[in-house]
């Protein structure tokens, strides 16, 4: 997991994964910068980004585990939001200029039956203030020019929605949904079927995968402890994150070759999807995925066996 300690004035050579609860108001990668600084890292990155407006779970890579950060990039993940009807912005949440004023005239019975549109499989709209891609620009960066143009829709899927409450003019809502939602598409959304617009005024990410809130540091928490080396023990191994994906183990000769690319045979395989790989004196070595005549491949490895 940790750290063998680099001389380099860069930073030390850490591995793990960091459980940050992001604050509001700062950037994800504002807070990824300050995580870094804190345990005086060399390399790391972050696992999808958090508007600033928001707050809650962002894991953070370090390392060699920078490698699998697209594994929770990707993941299913679980929010609390409120969102504000009555009133359009131009982002969509609570930092754009107010664009139209509408009354609310709709019952709690009239959003719980709307949610219903909202749920199961379907397909989303990437607001343009996102970072999808368009010829290699992202919307938001020409939605802050001006600019807005057509976007295709893409699948999506809210597995769960719970109404939490509604005060006549904020609803709170927990869902969880698949990568490429987008909450305040869906206050958008929400806003124009019920004819009175909305936009997001507070979102929370709870869950990515099966990492919790409950288990991530704030920034202030991990600025209180002064020692170096005991910040830097926070760190988790990667693997430790990936607890929802099945561990095969790996003979020694299995092993070597799949870490030469080749795909190999494995006791305990599942019929489909990804695994977390191990090997006797190896220990962690990657994610694997399951091929279509019962073997693993390798789909992003985090070292190599010797003999």
């Amino acid at each position: 997991m940790m750290a063998r300690r680099s001389t380099s004035s860069r930073g030390d050579n850490l591995s793990g994964l960091l459980l940050l609860d992001k604050p509001p108001g700062v950037t994800s990668n504002g807070a990824l910068q300050e995580a870094k600084r804190l345990l005086n890292a060399r390399k790391a990155g972050h696992t999808g980004s958090l508007d600033p407006i928001a707050t809650g779970l962002l894991p953070l890579c370090f390392g060699s585990a920078t490698k699998l950060s697209g594994i929770f990039l990707g993941a299913d993940k679980t929010y609390w939001t409120r969102i504000r009807l009555g009133e359009r912005t131009a982002t969509g949440d609570s930092e754009g200029e107010v664009l139209e004023k509408i009354p609310v005239v709709v019952s709690q019975h009239e959003i719980e039956k709307a949610l219903l549109n909202f749920q199961g499989e379907f397909q989303q709209i990437p607001p343009m203030y996102s970072a999808v891609k368009i010829n290699g620009t992202p919307l938001y960066k020409l939605a802050r020019e001006g600019i807005e143009i057509e976007r295709s829709p893409r699948n999506v899927v809210v597995y769960t929605m719970e109404l939490k409450s509604f005060d006549g003019r904020d609803l709170e809502l927990e869902l969880k949904c698949s990568h490429g939602f987008y909450v305040r598409g869906l206050a958008h959304d929400l806003g124009n079927f019920l004819k009175c617009g909305g936009h997001v005024v507070a979102l929370r990410r709870l869950v990515v995968a099966d990492l919790k809130i409950e288990d991530a540091v704030k920034l202030t928490e991990l600025t209180a402890v002064a020692d170096l080396a005991a910040r830097q023990k926070i760190l988790t191994p990667i693997d430790d994150g990936l607890s929802h994906l099945p561990d095969i183990s790996l003979s020694a000769d299995a092993a070597f070759y799949l870490c030469r690319g080749q795909t190999v045979r494995a006791d305990g395989l599942p019929n489909k999807g990804e695994v977390r790989l191990y090997a006797k004196g190896a220990g962690f070595l990657g994610i694997g995925v399951i091929t279509d005549d019962g073997r693993v491949a390798p789909r992003r490895l985090m070292s190599q066996t010797r003999r």
